[in-house]
Formats: C-alpha cells, structure tokens, sequence
C-alpha cells in the first residue's frame, strides 16, 4: 500500500480527498484569490492526480486575471512533485486543462504545466529549492520498514528526522519546512501519530524551536476522503515564524464542510478563544508547547487548561519546595527478595516493603511483605561475611547469579538492581499505582520502602495529606491523561515522566480553610470533593475545561 499527497492507492484504485478538505486547507494556509497568488511560490510535494493541485491552480488563475497577469508567464507560481509517472501525467494534463480553459495557448499550457509538475521523489537530492510561500497536500503514508534498504538509507542521512520506525510522511515535513520563506506555511492532512509517539520527538523538537503551529484540527472520524481510510488524519499547518496563538479542534464525524469553512473564518478573529459548532469544538490556545517534550493530547478544552496550568504553576517534582516523583525498588529477582517471611535473614536486613495489593483500599493497609535487603544506611552494599543469614538466604536462589548485574560485577552478585535510599524510608509518601485507569494516590505514613510497580512522592514542605488532596483531583488526572501512555482498556501508565508533569500551586498558596478541604476530600476518596477543592487553588473554572465528565475508577 502505497499514499500519494492526494490519494490514498490500494490495488491501483484511488481514494481522493474530499474538496471541501482541500479548500479549507488552502484557506487556512492563506492560499486564497484576494492575494496576488502569482507572486508567491506554490509547494506540492506528493501531488498524486490533482485533488490539492487543481483546486489551487484554480485559485491561482482566479488571482492572476483579476490582477491583470499574464498567465504564461506564472511559471514560477507551482511546484509540484510525484514519484509515479501516470500520477505526473495526469496532474499535467488537469492543470493544462486548467490553463486552457482560461485562454491560455495549448503549447503554452502544456509548456507551463510540464514546469509546474515534476516527475521526481520529493526526499532525494535533486528538488530545486525554489522557497515557498506555502506547501500543502497530504504526504505518502509509508513505513520505514516498508521501504527497501538503499532508499530507506538515502533517505535517512538526508532528513534528520526519520528516526526509528516511522513514516515517510516526516520527511515530507521536513523538507517542506526547510523550504518556506520566512512567514511560510505548510498546510497537510496527514495522520498525526508523529505528535506523540518516539518515531516524532526529533519532528517535534524541530517545530517548537524553529518553526511555529497554528493549527491542529483532529479529524480522526470525518469523511475526508472518498472513501474510507483508517489512518488517523489530522489538519495541521505550521509556520516559517515566531510561536503565536494556534488553534485546535477536536471533530466528530458530523463535521463536515459548512463547519470547516464556519471554523476557519473563526480563527481568523484572533479575539476569539472557543469556538463549537456542528461536529466540532476548538480552542485558541495562547501558544504552542516546547520543545523537548512530548505534545499533549485530548480535547481543546483541555489542552486550554494543560496550557494554562503549565504556564501558571511549577512542576509537582520541585527542587524549591523539596519535592520528588520517583519509582520504587527493582531487584530483578523478587522471588529471592521480597518475602513474607520476617525470619528471611538477620532483622536489620529485613526492610518493611510497600506493594500495590496494601493500596487497594485507599488507605494503606501493609499486607506483611518485606524486602531483603543488601544495603546500608550510606547506600553501601553489606559483606555478607557480617550476615551469615542474609548470605543462606540469598544463596539458596542461584538465579540471583545469572542476572546482568551479577555476571557483570560477580563480586557483588547479592546486589538489588536498584540502591534502597534509607533517606526515603521513614518519610510520609503519597504512592500511586501504575496501570490503572484513574489516579489513585494514597499515603503510606513512613516506616516502608516502595516496591517497583509503585511510584512514590516525597516533599520537604507540603502536608502530604493537602497534596493527596490535590493529587486525588481531575485535575492530576487530566494531566496524566494529556501526556501518559493509554493501554487496552482505558489502562493508563502512571510513571514518573507523567506525573513530573502535574502542575500544582505553591503549598504556601493555599489558606488553611482550603487546606482543610482537600485534606478532608483525601480521606474520604471523594473526587468531586478533591476536584473543587483544586479548582479553587488554581483558580479555574472545572466546567470551562470539561473536567466534570470523568468518572473515578479505584477497581484493582
């Protein structure tokens, strides 16, 4: 299966992209006939038979005549390429039909549609860097894997960000970003997997240091081609200038063109900040994320409260107020460490430890398991020869030998994968579970150690009680919603990249009363309770954000 910019090709059949697709595209790129579209530079990089290229070389001739151009000498105006040749033939002879019918001589039109349309693969060297005042269409979906090894090769030493197991369709951003004139755009629809996944990060990086995003339209269940395709398309168009508002959409399969040009006209008012109408609702969002991370996902609403929480509150992992997100223990042999026996070794050896089963209940509830553990106060590892017990014990599961860790410093064989930090151990923490479908924070009063299928929260000034409080909220949830991993199921991984990125008040920001208040909403469970509470802090409104529609979850 091959996808070419307008079409999507299976067995030979294509499946175009619906117009009304096309001519918002062109709108919102700015590609529209009250400019003077023959003097700027028109970018097609996977032309396939047309269905982006007519509609703008129309726009094109609309432009030139109202302004008194001659058409013929437009030939600077397009450049579209395609890598099959029946694809290049056919576009030609659209926009030499095109031209034509508007009075063009036919050796012209053919002349000037042979110069606007390329037959050459848009990722290898040879494509004149002619600037771009915009570039739009709907680049090929193909798997790296799919390619063979010499092209898969060429096209990874030129375009940086083709990394991993992606799609072509990066390179195509590349490229065409590399190629607009400062305050370019470029205008795709294109499955939007790149904004969230590995294969992406260097795509990403590249748009939030150097370019800018203006529009972000989720179209995963709209009739935008015609036929059907599953490939997860979205509206995206960025930007040859400085980060400034963007606007994103979230539809539903009732969008369709009167919405589309009903949006568009929208976000041209830069007063305006939400917007709903038939299938969609959008959001003005005052700028795009950074670089360097992952970008969000969910509805505008809440992308508007990810973005303004970010903008407006720290990180719940602080270093100015002392607070940490880390993972619990791996010993990479839990059979030999982790027991309920208290007799397993010498009592010093025997640590207290934490597991997911004592949180079932919402409160932590120790179901008598204990850590056998090789280190000493100072993160030192113990001789065994001072712990004959600890040494039986640990011997008598030979596999602990085979690990990694033990072939590579065999001296040190009855190491855990991870040091235990006694610093932790009788401090108050907030554990939460991973692979669960809601936050579930509880607190673990000190005196236990965490095992590693928990993650723990320590801080050197907040009543961890209040910071359950807020922790237990939609709001910590819309935020691991946003960024996290989601399983089967609705399952979602609450590690500690994700709940680093929580934002939450200063804890000397909020009055004793509202103190009170999330602290009594954590020891009762209650969310709503927790959620208004937390709202007050941050100083939002829950229903601007659509928090209330999330149903709390504490199944095992």
């Amino acid at each position: 299966m091959t996808r070419t910019a307008s079409t999507l090709t299976i067995n030979y059949g294509e499946f175009f992209t619906r117009r009304w697709v096309v001519d918002v595209l062109l709108d919102i790129t700015g590609y529209t006939v009250d400019r003077d579209l023959g003097s700027m530079h028109l970018l097609e990089p996977s032309c396939g038979s047309g269905a982006f290229l007519g509609p703008a070389v129309e726009r094109l001739i609309s432009s030139a005549r109202a302004r008194g151009r001659d058409l013929a000498l437009l030939g600077d105006a397009v450049r579209a390429y395609d890598l099959q040749p029946e694809h290049v033939k056919t576009a030609r002879g659209l926009c030499r039909d095109l031209l034509v019918a508007a009075g063009v001589r036919e050796e012209t039109a053919t002349s000037l549609a042979s110069t606007w349309v390329r037959h050459q693969d848009f990722l290898l060297p040879g494509v004149a860097d002619l600037a771009a005042d915009v570039a739009i269409g709907n680049p090929p979906y193909i798997r790296y894997d799919d390619l063979d090894a010499s092209t898969a090769a060429e096209y990874r030493r030129a375009w940086t960000t083709m990394k991993g197991r992606g799609d072509i369709y990066v390179g195509f951003y590349e490229r065409c970003l590399a190629m607009l004139k400062p305050g370019g755009r470029v205008g795709f629809i294109c499955a939007d997997r790149w904004m969230r996944n590995q294969y992406g990060g260097v795509l990403r990086d590249l748009v939030a240091s150097r370019y800018s995003v203006q529009h972000v339209w989720t179209m995963h269940d709209v009739d935008a081609f015609e036929s059907p395709v599953s490939a997860y398309p979205a509206i995206t168009v960025l930007a040859n200038q400085a980060q400034g508002t963007a606007v994103v959409a979230d539809t539903t399969a009732a969008f369709g063109e009167s919405s589309a040009q009903a949006l568009a006209k929208w976000s041209r008012d830069e007063s305006l900040t939400h917007f709903a109408d038939s299938g969609v609702t959008a959001h003005r969002l005052p700028h795009w994320f950074p670089s360097g991370e992952m970008w969000p996902t969910g509805s505008p609403a809440r992308l508007a409260l990810i973005e303004r929480l970010n903008d407006g509150f720290a990180s719940l992992h602080n270093e100015a107020t002392g607070t940490r997100v880390s993972i619990g223990i791996a010993t990479g042999a839990d059979k030999a460490y982790v027991t309920k026996d208290a007799d397993a070794a010498e009592r010093d050896r025997m640590l207290p430890l934490s597991m997911r089963r004592d949180l079932m209940s919402g409160s932590f509830k120790w179901q008598g398991n204990y850590l056998v553990n090789p280190w000493d106060a100072d993160g030192n590892l113990v001789d065994l020869a001072d712990y004959p017990r600890l040494a039986a014990h640990l011997s008598a599961h030979p596999a602990i030998k085979d690990r990694f860790v033990a072939k590579k410093n065999p001296d040190r064989w009855h190491r855990t994968i991870d040091k235990v930090n006694a610093s932790i151990i009788d401090r108050p923490k907030l554990l939460v579970q991973d692979m669960k479908a809601r936050i579930h924070p509880v607190l673990e009063p000190g005196g236990y150690y965490p095992h590693h299928n928990l993650y723990y929260v320590v801080s050197d000034t907040w009543d961890m009680e209040v910071l359950g409080g807020i922790l237990l909220s939609r709001i910590a949830q819309a935020f691991i919603e946003a960024y996290c991993v989601r399983m089967r199921g609705g399952t979602l991984r609450f590690q500690a990249q994700y709940l680093k990125k929580i934002r939450v008040p200063a804890p000397t920001a909020i009055p004793g009363e509202l103190a009170d208040e999330l602290r009594l909403a954590f020891h009762a469970r209650d969310v709503e309770a927790a959620t208004r509470a937390a709202a007050r802090a941050y100083g939002i409104d829950t229903s601007d954000y659509e928090l209330t529609d999330m149903v709390p979850d504490y199944d095992a």
